[in-house]
């Protein structure tokens, strides 16, 4: 049996007895409930060393290729280099729906560069594409992303001229929309909220979280079930470690990288992106490895079960804890002590 973290606040029930005894009892559970999640949000003292960090990596538009990186910032919104910012720029269709590569698969072959504030996108066939993301200005506008309004600066025309002959062999349909502000302006839906996730968490246009964990472990530990091996990158994650046991992450509740320290806010569960190989952008015939992780990592607590759904898991959604701080390629990875009690999910 393998297990996934549960963090949850209590509700106890009062009884009735007075109006004055239940004003009274409101006041010490109010007191109760602010303390316990002081201390939920407050970094343990100890720390055990589980591995260290083999791969990082920034996706500067959300479902497009990655940049691989040897030495970042870790902020609010997410990974950080100079103007390379993990996920602040997206593509939406023309009534400002967000688009990815779940519709459009081919997406992930376009490679994008970044020097200063130049962002290149690059793709088979095509001439590149310029976009200096300083000159990006006027009255901003919003799009939807996962039924929450957020803020963008429209890209300009060639970016969109460009994304459309390339996507859907056309010259319209598609906009590259940027954030360039410092801070989120995301809602949180009401599902996010059976976890630890705030608003401090949503970072840019990530679907869930600023950061993402893979254990090369659990990839391994997968493969060893596929007949056709996938790598970490078919799960896009930002940060990869190395040395930990399989699916150890999913007893994690704080993990430091270097110097930085991160809350484990949720499990990652994960949706048909997984089954788009990332050197060809197509789409795996037999749905895998998502037929596979469905077999044996699906969350089986009642609580989030409704949540999640059949979603099955693979790696943590983290949320920065400490201040910003730098990371670089094998620093060691630290867990908390003690660990956390996990969700139950299944296994064979």
């Amino acid at each position: 049996m393998q297990y996934i973290k549960r963090s949850t606040t209590d509700r106890p029930r009062l009884p009735y007895v007075s109006t004055a005894a239940v004003s009274v009892g409101t006041v010490v559970v109010f007191v109760w409930w602010w303390w316990t999640k002081r201390q939920k949000e407050q970094p343990p003292s100890k720390w055990r060393k589980v591995g260290e960090l083999s791969d990082l990596v920034v996706y500067p538009v959300k479902s497009l290729g990655p940049i691989r990186i040897n030495k970042l910032e870790c902020t609010i919104l997410g990974s950080k280099s100079g103007w390379l910012r993990d996920r602040a720029l997206m593509v939406t269709d023309q009534s400002g729906h967000f688009v990815t590569a779940r519709q459009w698969p081919q997406m992930v072959l376009v490679s994008p560069s970044i020097s200063g504030s130049i962002l290149t996108l690059s793709a088979p066939g095509m001439p590149s594409e310029s976009i200096d993301l300083s000159q990006l200005q006027g009255k901003g506008k919003r799009v939807t992303l996962w039924g929450s309004p957020v803020d963008i600066y429209d890209c300009g025309d060639a970016p969109a001229r460009w994304l459309s002959q390339f996507l859907l062999q056309k010259d319209t349909g598609l906009r590259l929309v940027y954030h360039p502000w410092d801070f989120s302006t995301r809602g949180l839906p009401d599902k996010r909220r059976r976890f630890s996730i705030t608003t401090k968490d949503t970072g840019v246009y990530q679907d869930e979280t600023s950061y993402c964990l893979i254990n090369e472990s659990s990839v391994t530990e997968l493969n060893t079930r596929l007949d056709e091996p996938v790598t970490p990158q078919h799960f896009r994650p930002n940060f990869v470690i190395k040395g930990a046991t399989a699916f150890e992450e999913d007893s994690w509740g704080w993990v430091k990288i270097g110097d930085v320290i991160f809350k484990c806010v949720r499990p990652c569960t994960r949706c048909l992106m997984i089954t788009i190989n990332p050197e060809t952008g197509m789409k795996s015939p037999i749905v895998e490895p998502m037929k596979t992780l469905k077999s044996y990592r699906q969350v089986m607590d009642p609580v989030i079960r409704p949540v999640v759904g059949e979603s099955p898991v693979m790696g943590v959604h983290l949320g920065l804890r400490g201040p910003s701080g730098t990371i670089q390629l094998g620093d060691p990875v630290y867990v908390g002590v003690p660990e956390v009690q996990p969700i139950l999910i299944s296994s064979p």
